[in-house]
C-alpha cells in the first residue's frame, strides 16, 4: 500500500533558465512545503499500517517492509515521508487558464503571444482528483474545437 496525495496543496514553479529556448527549464516542485501535504502523507502511512493489521489482510500478510518497524512514531513517519516521498508523473497546471492571473485565457491563448495555445494537461487550474488521461483528452478536443471555430454555446449545448 502507498499513500498518495492526489490533491496537494503545495504548489511549484517552472521558470525560464536562460534566455536559450534549448536551454532546460528551471522546476521547483515545492514537494511538501505545505504542511497539510506532510500532515495527510503521515495520517496515510498510519492507516496503511493500521489496514495491513486487521483481517483478512494480517494472517496473510509477510512483515512490513516499508517504512519498516523501526518506524513508530509520527515524527519518525514524517522524517521517512520526508526522505522517500515520489512524484506520480502527473504534473500539471504549470500554466494555469482562467483568472486575469492565469497564463492561459479561458480559450487556452497564451497571454502575450499570438498564436500560441497550449493544450495538454499544463493548462488545469486545479489538479483533476484522479487520473489525467481524461481530462487532458478532453482539453485537446476542446482546444481542437476552438481552432476550428467549433466552440460549445456557453449554455453547454453544443452548435451544429
Amino acid at each position: 500500500m502507498g499513500p498518495v496525495l492526489v490533491s496537494p496543496r503545495s504548489r511549484g514553479e517552472i521558470r525560464l533558465a536562460a534566455a536559450d529556448p534549448v536551454a532546460k527549464p528551471r522546476i521547483l516542485t515545492n514537494t511538501l512545503a505545505d504542511p497539510e501535504d506532510v500532515a495527510a502523507l503521515v495520517t496515510g502511512v498510519e492507516l496503511a499500517r493500521e489496514i495491513a493489521g486487521a483481517e483478512p489482510l494480517a494472517s496473510a500478510r509477510g512483515r512490513e517492509i516499508y517504512p519498516g518497524p523501526q518506524i513508530r512514531d509520527d515524527a519518525d513517519v514524517e522524517d521517512y515521508v520526508r526522505r522517500n516521498v515520489e512524484l506520480l508523473y502527473h504534473p500539471s497546471g504549470t500554466c494555469r487558464m482562467g483568472g486575469e492571473d492565469a497564463v492561459l485565457d479561458p480559450e487556452l491563448r497564451v497571454r502575450g503571444v499570438e498564436g500560441l495555445r497550449v493544450a495538454d494537461a499544463s493548462v488545469f487550474p486545479v489538479i483533476p482528483g484522479g487520473n489525467t488521461n481524461a481530462p487532458t483528452i478532453m482539453v485537446g478536443e476542446r482546444a481542437a474545437d476552438l481552432v476550428r471555430g467549433r466552440v460549445p454555446a456557453t449554455t453547454g449545448t453544443a452548435r451544429a
